[in-house]
């Protein structure tokens, strides 16, 4: 009895796959299309942010509906099979909906980041003592800020950041120094209370107004200063510095994530980060080894 079912069931399949092509038209391949192009987005968003257990998942809920509405029409019709697909993928989306503005603007911006690398200078060859001359004047100007009380915000760009957002502020596309640093964001001066972008081993613009976090989990005392700070990290690949006005506590922001207290050794340790790809491979084997070991 079960095989006769399922010899039944394998039939209806194939009949049901013949007369697919059988009707075959444009609006059909229109459908794929559009359904392919939604798998596989959500597919390289869960598997961009290591989600592959819940790739997995959405994979099986994909798989599971093809064969209901294969084996029985009735229950799962088309139509609904194609709702199920669209409310399974909408879900996971929204799992990662931080994630999916950064890679959507990211994207965005891909055509963009030509006018910012122009002005940036990361594309000249810098020695070693300038990458460590940049580190140590950003180091000393975050410190000094920080003994004075001196508000501050500053990007680390790799050139991904928005147009908008250097259109906002005044370019300097000047070298990096410690007075400049504070010279700018002296509570007088008409920068100091936007953002700074450091681009390679220059400071590309400043007075830069940057994008708000919307999550409300973070600190009441975190102030707009540390909002822009967070909200720049969640839609562009950068790091952000910010001195606290109030209190002159150094913060380094990742991805979202704050990092309070910043000392001397962790500010350092952010700007290896953020300038790896230009540090001399001794450099770049020691740290590896240290961090084996």
């Amino acid at each position: 009895m079960l095989l006769l079912t399922a010899a039944t069931k394998l039939t209806e399949l194939k009949d049901g796959v013949l007369n697919f092509f059988r009707d075959f038209g444009a609006l059909y391949c229109v459908e794929i299309l559009l359904f392919f192009c939604l798998i596989f987005f959500v597919s390289k968003v869960l598997r961009d942010n290591d989600a592959t257990k819940l790739m997995f998942v959405y994979w099986v809920l994909l798989l599971a509906g093809g064969l209901m509405h294969a084996f029985d029409g009735e229950i799962m019709t088309k139509q609904f099979f194609l709702f199920y697909v669209i409310l399974v993928s909408s879900v996971m989306l929204i799992l990662f909906s931080v994630e999916v503005k950064k890679y959507l603007w990211d994207v965005h911006q891909t055509k963009e980041r030509a006018p910012e690398k122009a002005t940036g200078g990361s594309a000249e060859v810098h020695s070693q003592a300038d990458t460590e001359r940049c580190m140590a004047n950003i180091v000393k100007a975050l410190q000094n800020m920080s003994k004075n009380n001196v508000g501050a915000l500053i990007v680390l760009s790799k050139g991904s950041l928005p147009k908008q957002v250097l259109q906002s502020g005044v370019e300097i596309d000047a070298e990096i120094s410690t007075q400049l640093m504070e010279g700018i964001f002296f509570p007088k001066a008409p920068l100091h209370d936007g953002a700074m972008v450091i681009h390679g081993h220059k400071i590309q613009a400043a007075g830069c107004f940057l994008p708000l976090t919307q999550k409300t989990s973070y600190p009441k005392e975190y102030g707009t200063r540390h909002r822009a700070a967070i909200g720049i990290t969640e839609v562009a690949n950068v790091i952000s510095l910010v001195v606290s006005e109030e209190t002159g506590i150094i913060s380094i922001v990742k991805q979202g994530n704050v990092t309070r207290y910043a000392d001397y050794d962790m500010l350092v340790d952010a700007l290896k980060d953020y300038y790896w790809q230009e540090m001399p491979i001794s450099d770049k084997k020691r740290i590896l080894g240290g961090l084996i070991k």
